[in-house]
């Protein structure tokens, strides 16, 4: 069974607590639905929590965030430091959105707020290199997304895997230790639906009625997630 550390990097709102707890548990509930068994332990580094030094894990996950990954909060400044130390320990990591921005900070790339705006409802990515571990095979694939940040420039030695004309770096993989998506794979609908209930103001009629009547196209976050758990097996 694989072991996974979940580094959540948020609270949801406490509207949204009773019905979707938490990002580490929409993980959970993602993984358990997946062929590859994993035990998941989860750690809210928002509120300092980290793994004990003598525990152990296949790899490490961080979530999305309503945080910039450019930020410079304590928590944040703290959890770049702790990335860059688990990958020079050469340990293996996942990130998603928050995560795949902040990773390709710490890793010497760039990301910033986006000129293209809120990125919202399901969108559709080009896969760009198939891999192994890419089973079943796709030639694209769509997620839920919620963003207005993006990577503008990756890691050095990164290789891209997946883009679209909204998110052009939207998946990529660094040798065999680093894989992270923009998009949200954990989401679900009702989830992402309340997202967008609760800011709907912000986003402004046209863009909210576009983000809602995408849903109808369905997501590939089961998929994504049994990618994930592959790449880790197969590295």
């Amino acid at each position: 069974m694989l072991s996974l550390c979940i580094l959540e990097t948020d609270h949801l709102r406490p509207e949204l607590v009773d019905e979707f707890h938490g990002y580490g548990y929409l993980f959970q509930r993602l993984f358990e639905r997946q062929p590859i068994p994993v035990r998941c332990s989860v750690f809210n580094v928002v509120d300092g929590h980290y793994p004990a030094d003598t525990q152990t894990f296949d790899a490490y996950l961080i979530t999305g965030s309503k945080a910039d990954a450019f930020g410079d909060a304590p928590w944040i400044e703290v959890l770049r430091s702790y990335l860059l130390q688990r990958y020079q320990a050469g340990d293996m990591l996942l990130g998603i959105c928050f995560g795949h921005q902040i990773l390709a900070l710490v890793l010497g790339g760039e990301c910033g707020r986006s000129d293209r705006g809120w990125g919202l409802g399901v969108h559709h990515y080009q896969l760009l290199e198939h891999k192994p571990w890419m089973t079943p095979t796709r030639d694209g694939f769509d997620l839920l997304v919620s963003h207005q940040d993006q990577v503008s420039v990756l890691p050095k030695g990164a290789q891209l895997l997946a883009s679209s004309p909204f998110c052009p770096l939207a998946a990529y993989q660094v040798g065999k230790q680093v894989l992270c998506f923009q998009g949200h794979p954990e989401f679900v609908e009702p989830y992402a639906q309340a997202l967008l209930d609760l800011r709907r103001e912000v986003y402004g009629e046209d863009l909210y009625g576009q983000a809602t009547a995408s849903f109808r196209q369905g997501n590939d976050g089961a998929l994504i997630a049994q990618w994930m758990l592959q790449f880790v097996t197969w590295s």
